[in-house]
């Protein structure tokens, strides 16, 4: 039996339809992909700061 899972992954300089197709070169079936917000690339992100 197949189980679904949601997961948000965060990706610089991709386009949503590189990062499917590298998911199902992975193997993983890709059922949609939502993109949920876009910032600034001269932004940084709050994980790198400190």
């Amino acid at each position: 039996m197949a189980v679904n899972a949601n997961f948000i992954v965060k990706v610089s300089d991709a386009k949503l339809m590189d990062v499917q197709k590298a998911l199902e070169q992975a193997g993983v079936k890709v059922r949609s992909i939502i993109e949920v917000f876009k910032e600034d690339s001269g932004a940084q992100d709050p994980q790198k700061q400190g």
